[in-house]
């Protein structure tokens, strides 16, 4: 099991982590070998029992919360507040409430969204999250988005709902299940929600080697209680996550070929 006891991986820069790896896995050809601690990170995943991913602009190719907003006219309005909360310059549980609060969303009008700008899943993650299965590595979905809009892609992903830690949003009971506040219990609704999700996971399930998959400052946030943190940069590149990763990737094709590899 590999130290966690700092939220980000100790500095090994690209070159020594290149030639580290390189030893490690001898047969394998990276595209990229940028992060604080590369070797950790690669060793990590090859070893993990347990892989977490954020959702927005991971697993998909945007931000679920505006996608909606777009479909209810409000995205320029609500895209400032994401980027906020992404990019850590606000607290997630502020941002969170005031997008939540211009939008109001109804049930009814998340289930059109959902028909009318179905989510895109990111190039390679189907795959990447197949081989995780195949192996016998347990997935979870750990996301400041909502439930409503994750729990279709993780049954397209073949993830079991109970594995889905994300935001759940209240609505009345009227034909058009009218918006009524969000669970505030839930630990990713608010700040540093990401590392106590990871560890409840951790702690039920009993893991030895966790990893975290994400792009924004939230899933840095998750190291520890996750062992290595890989920063994905596919949708979009955030410096200041780019320079916390233990390895930065800007596809899956690599993650895929450490997962896969005998």
């Amino acid at each position: 099991m590999f130290s966690s006891s700092s939220a980000t991986c100790s500095s090994s820069g690209e070159e020594g982590g290149g030639n580290l790896v390189s030893s490690s896995f001898p047969s394998l050809k990276f595209s990229s070998l940028e992060g604080q601690d590369v070797e950790v990170a690669i060793k990590a995943l090859a070893n993990a029992d347990a892989v977490c991913f954020d959702v927005d602009s991971t697993v998909i190719q945007e931000e679920g919360i505006d996608v909606l907003a777009d479909s209810l006219g409000k995205g320029e309005e609500v895209s400032a507040w994401t980027l906020k909360a992404m990019e850590g310059n606000t607290k997630f549980e502020d941002a969170l409430a005031a997008r939540l609060d211009i939008l109001k969303p109804s049930l009814s009008s998340i289930e059109q969204c959902l028909i009318n700008h179905p989510l895109q899943l990111s190039p390679g993650v189907e795959r990447l999250i197949h081989s995780l299965h195949e192996r016998g590595t347990h997935v979870y979905l750990v996301s400041g988005g909502f439930r409503c809009m994750i729990n279709p892609l993780a049954k397209v992903l073949n993830v079991p709902e109970s594995r889905v830690y994300a935001n759940h949003i209240l609505h009345e009971d009227d034909p058009e299940g009218s918006y009524a506040g969000f669970d505030a219990d839930e630990p990713t609704s608010r700040d540093m929600g990401k590392p106590k999700a990871l560890g409840i996971i951790k702690e039920k399930g009993g893991y030895n080697t966790m990893v975290m998959v994400g792009d924004g400052a939230t899933d840095a946030q998750a190291k520890p209680p996750a062992d290595a943190f890989v920063g994905y940069g596919g949708v979009v590149v955030r410096d200041a996550v780019r320079n916390k990763a233990c390895w930065y990737v800007m596809d899956f094709e690599d993650m895929i070929q450490v997962v896969e590899h005998k």
